[in-house]
């Protein structure tokens, strides 16, 4: 599962991770903006959401998140989950479900990125997809939203043992040879029990 900032390349890396091992992309951005383009009952409920910056109810993500991780199983494959978790809440009911259907992940990429370059990215990405729910106020919010409730996680996926850490800053070439390299290894490595131990963070 890709955990990073908002602006981070998150979706490019993703993508490349899905492509190189044969698995499905989960994007639950994408999925959400797709219903909302769609002008679904779903994307009319999350429309607001998203136009304030501010994060989509859980129950309605989870759901997604459910189908598409049945889904891979059915398939027999992996996957890779890209926006989600976002909260520590969030973080522990995807582990439930995904335990449940027996597809923990074996991996939480952190790709690691500074605020303004974050923000640089994402308005030059706005300008060139025309997206509304990019403006640079809604973007220093989902940045602010992003350390104050997702950075907690970390903490948690290191205490499991799953968390890889890499330079989001480098040209996305030398992001994709790093993160390929690390999972390769991971992909080697005999499993380990990676069950959490401790609770996940309370937000204060």
């Amino acid at each position: 599962m890709m955990i990073a900032a908002p602006g981070a390349g998150k979706g490019t890396q993703a993508s490349r991770i899905a492509t190189h091992f044969g698995i499905p992309h989960i994007a639950t951005g994408s999925l959400l903006r797709s219903h909302v383009e769609r002008d679904t009952r779903l994307g009319r409920t999350v429309r607001g959401y998203m136009d304030r910056g501010t994060l989509v109810p859980d129950r309605i993500v989870l759901r997604m998140v459910r189908r598409a991780l049945t889904e891979a199983k059915a398939a027999g494959v992996g996957y890779v989950l890209d926006g989600y978790p976002r909260t520590p809440a969030q973080a522990g009911s995807v582990y439930q479900v995904a335990a449940e259907l027996e597809m923990t992940a074996d991996v939480a990429l952190h790709l690691e990125i500074d605020d303004e370059e974050a923000v640089r990215r994402m308005l030059s990405r706005s300008a060139a997809e025309h997206r509304t729910d990019d403006t640079e106020s809604v973007i220093r919010r989902r940045l602010a939203l992003y350390h104050e409730v997702t950075r907690p996680v970390l903490d948690w996926y290191a205490e499991r043992r799953i968390l890889l850490c890499v330079d989001g800053m480098a040209p996305v070439d030398a992001v994709t040879a790093r993160v390929l390299e690390l999972l390769e290894v991971v992909e080697a490595t005999p499993p380990v029990d990676r069950a959490p131990k401790i609770p996940l963070p309370a937000l204060v």
